[in-house]
C-alpha cells in the first residue's frame, strides 16, 4: 500500500511546486482540482490546501469541507487554504491595506512540530492580497511577521486530526526553509515513512504494467527523448518484446540522431524498428513558411508512417505513451473538471484513430523524477541528460522553407555547438541550447573572396522547468571559439549571432 499526499489545487501557480517539494522528501502525493471526489483510502496521510488567486471573501470563492478533512487525516492550509481554513472556523479574513508580496522574516511565537528546527529569523515568501486578521476560537499562534499578524498557526484540541495553515510559500525556492517547514509536517505529523524512491516506483510499475497488459501487444512511437525511452524501458521489462517500438526519421532529426538512438535501443534490448521516411517528409515540407502549417504537415505525416508501419504487425491493442504529469494537470481547470491531456502530448491523436487503449506509466512523475528512475534503469546518460527537443524537431529552427541542403547545414552548425558545450562542460549549466538558421543571407569575406551566406543563431537558455527562462551567460571566448569552428567548417554559414532574450517576452524556440 503506498502512502499518499494529496494536493487540493484551488488555482495557484505554485501547486505543481508543492508537489514536486513533497515528491523529493520521497513521499508521494497527487494533485486534484478541490471540487473532485475523493475517498479516503488507508493509503492517504494527509491534506495540503494549495493557494489561489481568488479571495476567500468572493461571493463564488472556491470552498472545501475542512471540518471533514481533519476527522480523517491531518491537514496544511497554505496561503489561501489557511485563509479558507481559518474563515471557516470563525476567524475574520479580510483585504490587506497593503499588498503582501515577497520576502518576510518569519518569527517564532510557539514552538511547534510544523516548525521544529526552523531558525528565528527565517525567510519566507509572501504572496497574498488577504490577511488573517483574527484566529477563530481555539487556535493558536505560531509565527508572525513584521506585516502580518498571522503568519503561521494551528488549531488546538484533540478531538480531531491536526489543523495547520501557514500565509506564505514554504514550497518556493525564496522561503529558505520551507523545505524543512513540508518535511516537518509529512514526516512529524503526518507520519509518512518516506519511502517512495526510484526503485520503488520501478518495481512497482512493472507489476501494475503486467496486470494491466497481461499477453497482449503494445505498439509505441519513440522519439529517442528521455520520456519515451524510460517508458519504453519500463514496458519492456513488464512484457518483452511484446513491446513493438517505431523509430521515424522525418528528416529533421539532429546530425547522426537516428543511427545513434536505434544503437542505444539496441544496447537496452528494445524491439525497436527504424523507419527513413525523410523523403516523404521533404516532399510535403517543400515551399512551407509558415511555423504551425509546418508542424502540422510533420504531425499527420508522423500519423501517416506510424499507422503504416502498425499495420505490419498483428494483434496490437494498446499504445504506450511517454505522458508524463505536468501533461495531466497543466491544464486543470478550478472552476470545472479538469482537463484532459493536451493534443500534442497525445502523440498527435493516435489513441483516437486506432482505437487501443493507453499504457502510460510515467503519468504521474515530473520531468526530474523521470531522469532519476531512467538512472535508475541504467539509460545512457547521454540519453537521460539530453536537452529538451521539439516535436517538428529542427523544421522549427530552420526559418522559412525546408530543403534537405538547409538542415544538413543546420545539423552541422548545431552539431558543432552541442559538441563545444559537452568538451566544455557548459552542457549541464544549460536547460535547452540550440542552434537556429536564418532565413537572411549577409556578405562575408573568406581569403580574397567575397561570399553570401546564411547566419545562425546561438541559443542557450537557464530554467527549471522550461515555463520561464533567462538567456544563459555563456563566456565570451567560448562563444568566439564556436563562432570560428560553425564558420570555418560549415560552407554555407558566414556569420554566427548569440540570442540574449528571456522567456518571457521572447520563446525558448524561434518558431
Amino acid at each position: 500500500m503506498t502512502e499518499k499526499i494529496l494536493i487540493l489545487d484551488f488555482g495557484s501557480q505554485y501547486t505543481q511546486l508543492i508537489a514536486r517539494a513533497v515528491r523529493e522528501a520521497n513521499v508521494y502525493c497527487e494533485i486534484i482540482p478541490y471540487h473532485k471526489r475523493f475517498e479516503f483510502e488507508p493509503g492517504l496521510k494527509g491534506i495540503i490546501l494549495s493557494g489561489s488567486p481568488f479571495s476567500v471573501n468572493e461571493e463564488k470563492a472556491p470552498d472545501v469541507n475542512v471540518e471533514e478533512f481533519i476527522s480523517k487525516v491531518p491537514v496544511l492550509g497554505v496561503c489561501y487554504g489557511a485563509q479558507l481554513t481559518a474563515k471557516r472556523f470563525g476567524g475574520v479574513v479580510a483585504k490587506s491595506n497593503k499588498r503582501e508580496y515577497g520576502r518576510a522574516i518569519l518569527q517564532r511565537a510557539k514552538d511547534d512540530l510544523l516548525l521544529k528546527n526552523v531558525s528565528q529569523q527565517s525567510q519566507v515568501w509572501m504572496s497574498h492580497a488577504d490577511t488573517i486578521l483574527e484566529l477563530p476560537k481555539g487556535f493558536e499562534l505560531l509565527a508572525t511577521t513584521e506585516s502580518i499578524p498571522v503568519a503561521a498557526f494551528k488549531k488546538n484540541g484533540t478531538e480531531a486530526k491536526p489543523l495547520y495553515g501557514v500565509q506564505f510559500h514554504p514550497e518556493v525556492y525564496h522561503s529558505t526553509e520551507g523545505k524543512k517547514i513540508l518535511h516537518n509536517f509529512l514526516v512529524n505529523i503526518c507520519g509518512c515513512s518516506q519511502d517512495w524512491t526510484a526503485a520503488h516506483f520501478i518495481t512497482d510499475t512493472v507489476e501494475a504494467l503486467k496486470k494491466q497488459i497481461g499477453d497482449r501487444k503494445v505498439i509505441m512511437a519513440l522519439s529517442g527523448g528521455v520520456d519515451s525511452t524510460v517508458a519504453a524501458t519500463l514496458i519492456h521489462k513488464a512484457i518483452g518484446d511484446n513491446l513493438y517500438g517505431i523509430f521515424v526519421d522525418n528528416g529533421v532529426l539532429r546530425k547522426n540522431e537516428f543511427n545513434d538512438v536505434l544503437i542505444t535501443y539496441a544496447k537496452l534490448g528494445l524491439n525497436v524498428k527504424g523507419v527513413d521516411a525523410k523523403e516523404r517528409f521533404y516532399q510535403e515540407l517543400a515551399g512551407k513558411t509558415d511555423p504551425e502549417t509546418k508542424r502540422k504537415i510533420i504531425g499527420r505525416l508522423f500519423i501517416e508512417t506510424f499507422q503504416d508501419e502498425a499495420r505490419h504487425i498483428d494483434g496490437i491493442e494498446m499504445l504506450g505513451q511517454g505522458t508524463i504529469y505536468p501533461d495531466v494537470i497543466e491544464s486543470v481547470s478550478v472552476h470545472g473538471p479538469s482537463v484532459t491531456i493536451k493534443s500534442h502530448h497525445n502523440v498527435g491523436g493516435l489513441p483516437e484513430k486506432m482505437h487501443l487503449e493507453l499504457v502510460e506509466p510515467l503519468r504521474f512523475l515530473f520531468k526530474d523524477e523521470v531522469r532519476k528512475v531512467g538512472r535508475e534503469l541504467a539509460i545512457p546518460p547521454e540519453m537521460i541528460d539530453r536537452h529538451p527537443f521539439p516535436g517538428p524537431g529542427l523544421a522549427i529552427r530552420i526559418l522559412g522553407d525546408i530543403t534537405e541542403e538547409k538542415v544538413q547545414l543546420l545539423q552541422e552548425a548545431d552539431h558543432i555547438y552541442i559538441n563545444a558545450l559537452k568538451d566544455n562542460h557548459l552542457y549541464a549549466t544549460v536547460w535547452q541550447a540550440g542552434t537556429i538558421l536564418l532565413p537572411v543571407k549577409s556578405v562575408g569575406v573568406m581569403g580574397d573572396e567575397r561570399t553570401y551566406e546564411f547566419t545562425v543563431a546561438l541559443r542557450a537558455v537557464t530554467s527549471v522547468d522550461g515555463m520561464t527562462a533567462d538567456w544563459a551567460h555563456l563566456p565570451y571566448d567560448f562563444l568566439a571559439n564556436v563562432s570560428n569552428e560553425i564558420i570555418n567548417n560549415v560552407r554555407g554559414i558566414n556569420r554566427v549571432v548569440y540570442d540574449i532574450s528571456s522567456k518571457p517576452p521572447a520563446t525558448i524556440e524561434w518558431e
